[in-house]
């Protein structure tokens, strides 16, 4: 299986692609810094140099040649403000869209948020710009007619991960390590009858692989 990862220089991205390398994945994504790309090859991951907000549609289609599930794990992070929060977030899951439909690539997969994440905290404008474009990119995905999942992590922390995570269509906000969000995504790519899906992802007392397999069943 070839999974393209946009963000795959990212914290979740950059451990999702170490996962399915080693699972024995085909794994490609897009990178903006050389230093990023020096450092996914030192890890053994393949990657390629674009930035999303310089490409258009037919330009990343011809990026995702081969591809069987695209993941868009990409975010501004906070950086650039919310110019770049709308340009990323936003604008660039439009273009993933339109170049999966155009490079024949029928699964998408989106790291999302939860769209009630710190509302009992004081918030910045830039924060609420960035919940308004998450939402936004839901809903166009949404709307589509891939086989989409949308999955929402909560609030994500670089503690070691413990494999054991809340997946389900609603949860109370409170955190997850960067680890298992990938692990979880890694599960998820592997497990196509999930589709047409909405799932948030917390710290829990349940493995990875059962929690997805169980909403599988469902």
């Amino acid at each position: 299986m070839k999974v393209f990862i946009v963000g795959i220089a990212g914290g979740v991205g950059s451990r999702l692609a170490r996962l399915l390398t080693a699972a024995g994945d085909r794994v490609d994504g897009l990178y903006r810094r050389p230093e990023q790309g020096e450092r996914l090859a030192a890890e053994g991951v393949h990657a390629t140099h674009g930035d999303l907000t310089r490409l258009d549609a037919p330009a990343l289609a011809e990026l995702l040649h081969g591809t069987d599930v695209l993941v868009f794990a990409a975010g501004a992070g906070g950086e650039g403000g919310t110019a770049a929060t709308t340009a990323i977030d936003g604008t660039g899951l439009t273009t993933a869209i339109e170049a999966a439909r155009r490079a024949g690539i029928n699964r998408l997969l989106l790291v999302s948020v939860f769209p009630e994440a710190w509302r009992d905290r004081e918030r910045s404008d830039t924060f609420e710009h960035y919940i308004d474009v998450k939402k936004r990119a839901d809903a166009e995905l949404a709307d589509t007619d891939l086989d989409w999942t949308i999955l929402r992590p909560a609030a994500l922390t670089d503690d070691a991960g413990t494999g054991r995570i809340n997946l389900s269509p609603a949860l109370v906000h409170t955190d997850i390590t960067r680890d298992d969000v990938a692990a979880t995504l890694a599960e998820l790519v592997h497990t196509p009858q999930i589709h047409h899906r909405i799932l948030e992802l917390t710290q829990g007392p349940e493995p990875i692989a059962d929690a997805v397999r169980r909403q599988a069943r469902n």
